[in-house]
């Protein structure tokens, strides 16, 4: 935590109130700082309608693209309270001299542990035993079992060999997997990588090679739709494929063909592209991947627990009170670091 002066003659507004309210957490850190904040639900001209003389801007949701943040006339700083921020104009935040922070590592372990429970829940075919309960059909039950691999000598793949998949790779290094990673930079050592035994490769190569696939990966241009019809098809007979990244890596159709046809075995997936799980009228969506047996689904819940949200509460307030204060956040929680601030910040904490 960053000293507490008092901020609370800044303009600050807080979106996506409603849908992902202030937590105790970030309560806790505006209060310590003195901070108020405007505290809605809104997107679009309703944002610059609110936020247009704010002096930092916090988001957990929201998309704010160009025209949006063009509209901020005295925004310093855009915080994240999570890690992603494809949802935010990159370009337009740097043109306009706004700081856009985010807290990269506040959910590392839950996402790794939810990314294991999916993948032993479609291995050990968890949803299917429970239906067979529920309906007295013991014998199909354990009939299905029957066709289950045991983990041990498998390989699992990951796509992206940050914290998350460090810390998945502990937990699979326990059940006896081999572990193949793909990383931006494959030349460079990674110390971690070699105490873990994983083995880092080209991504064809994860990806063609691996019983179990897990997504590890940003959303960029280089990353969306990265596992097409093509690459989906590269993959193993009767592997597995699990998602705790974002939705646009995969190209959702094509999945849905590959697990209809029985070519993968199963998907688990927290995050997608084409069900916004951000928002509902309460009419159950449709799409291919519903209904599918070997497709198991969550809500986006992957980085959720009491430990992540005071991380991200803390962290993202904190994030905003540098900024105000004049000095640069913690530089690995600075997403452009490019951006020539709208107000000079002190570089105490090592600006580049």
């Amino acid at each position: 935590m960053i000293d507490a002066p008092n901020l609370s003659e800044f303009s600050i507004v807080r979106l996506n109130s409603e849908l992902f309210p202030v937590s105790e957490f970030e309560q806790e850190s505006y209060d310590r700082f003195g901070m108020q904040p405007t505290c809605l639900e809104a997107s679009g001209a309703g944002i610059t309608k609110h936020a247009a003389d704010c002096d930092a801007l916090l988001v957990v949701s929201e998309s704010l693209p160009a025209e949006v943040i063009d509209s901020l006339q005295r925004c310093r700083v855009i915080s994240r309270l999570g890690a992603g921020t494809d949802k935010i104009d990159r370009d337009a935040a740097t043109r306009n001299g706004i700081v856009i922070t985010n807290v990269p590592n506040f959910c590392h372990e839950e996402q790794a542990d939810h990314a294991m429970a999916l993948l032993l829940a479609l291995v050990r075919k968890l949803p299917q035993m429970h239906q067979s309960m529920l309906a007295g059909k013991w014998d199909t039950g354990r009939n299905q079992c029957r066709s289950i691999r045991r983990f041990e000598n498998r390989v699992l793949g990951l796509l992206g060999f940050g914290g998350s998949a460090k810390a998945l790779a502990r937990r699979a290094k326990g059940f006896g997997l081999r572990i193949l990673a793909n990383r931006r930079r494959i030349d460079v050592v990674d110390p971690e990588a070699d105490v873990l035994g994983v083995e880092i490769t080209d991504a064809d190569t994860v990806i063609r090679e691996s019983d179990y696939l897990s997504l590890h990966l940003p959303l960029n241009d280089d990353t969306r739709h990265l596992l097409n019809a093509e690459r989906l098809a590269s993959m193993k007979p009767g592997a597995y494929l699990i998602n705790t990244a974002r939705g646009a890596i995969i190209d959702e159709t094509a999945l849905a063909d590959a697990l209809r046809s029985g070519h993968l075995a199963g998907a688990g997936l927290d995050t997608f592209f084409e069900i916004n799980v951000h928002g509902s009228d309460g009419t159950p969506p449709t799409h291919p991947l519903l209904g599918l047996e070997n497709a198991v689904l969550t809500p986006h819940v992957a980085g959720f627990s009491k430990d992540s949200a005071r991380d991200v509460g803390t962290g993202g307030v904190d994030n905003v009170a540098a900024v105000l204060n004049g000095r640069w956040p913690p530089m690995e929680r600075v997403v452009n670091r490019e951006v020539v601030p709208r107000v000079a910040l002190d570089r105490c904490h090592g600006k580049p």
